[in-house]
């Protein structure tokens, strides 16, 4: 019997897999496929980025560990170095889901990041509260043990890899922007309405970039989708998919 391909997940910068545990929950409600939470390059329990790094460098070191071929869900710079998997190494990627994804960043964007950037060198704990409070505002639904989860993993992160990390992050989306044509898994595009950071207009963008892609804007939600709404994460995950795998049983 052929087993099924495993879904493999790939956090954001300055987090680490446990921010996975509430879509993985709700993933085990809905498929038998293995889920694999990894740690990124300089996160969890990866040895930290000693110098600066570069996109192509953490997807590599991402596709040594992964579990063979895989449905690649990342999250914002998740998300890119999955972008660059599904366009540099196809054979490892079944399908290709994009959460909270930042693309091809308008010039006013790219200050913006910059900005927090730049925040996070010279009041890193100012920046990490600043990254709580635009992610989990008070009406955000998410319960304090969460918000305090959180809040722990990004002050536990070496300074210097996070700063590593994080210019990946406010600058690879004008590397692999002009690449996304290139990509020929299954794609999916996903993100919350009211997400300042990976707007719905970033989603539209990056749907129209990769062939054939397609595009969810979940109403309500913020950045931390997987977080805030990970029920319907999960239903809309599953359903793209499954859908995408019908004709080669992955």
């Amino acid at each position: 019997m052929v087993q099924p391909l495993p879904i493999v997940l790939l956090h954001g910068v300055g987090l680490d897999h446990t921010m996975w545990e509430p879509l993985r929950t709700e993933l085990a409600r809905l498929t038998d496929r293995p889920v694999v939470a990894l740690d990124l390059p300089g996160h969890g329990a990866q040895p930290p980025l000693h110098g600066p790094a570069t996109l192509t460098e953490l997807a590599e070191d991402v596709a040594a560990r992964l579990p063979g071929r895989a449905h690649l869900v990342g999250f914002s710079l998740g998300a890119l170095i999955a972008q660059h998997l599904a366009r540099y190494r196809p054979d490892l990627v079944a399908t290709l889901t994009s959460v909270s994804s930042v693309c091809r960043r308008t010039p006013e964007e790219a200050i913006s990041v910059q900005q927090r950037l730049e925040g996070a060198r010279t009041d890193f704990p100012g920046s990490v509260e600043a990254s709580i409070n635009r992610w989990y505002p008070a009406d955000s639904g998410v319960d304090q043990p969460t918000v305090t989860a959180t809040r722990t993993t990004l002050l536990a992160n070496s300074v210097a890899s996070y700063l590593h990390a994080y210019e990946v992050f406010a600058t690879a989306d004008a590397e692999i922007g002009p690449e996304l044509v290139g990509i020929a898994a299954p794609s999916l595009a996903v993100t919350g309405e009211q997400d300042p950071g990976s707007t719905p207009e970033m989603t539209d963008r990056l749907a129209s970039a990769i062939p054939d892609a397609r595009a969810v804007v979940v109403p309500g939600a913020r950045h931390m989708l997987p977080v805030e709404q990970p029920g319907e994460l999960a239903r809309i995950i599953h359903h793209f998919i499954e859908e995408s795998s019908r004709d080669d049983h992955a």
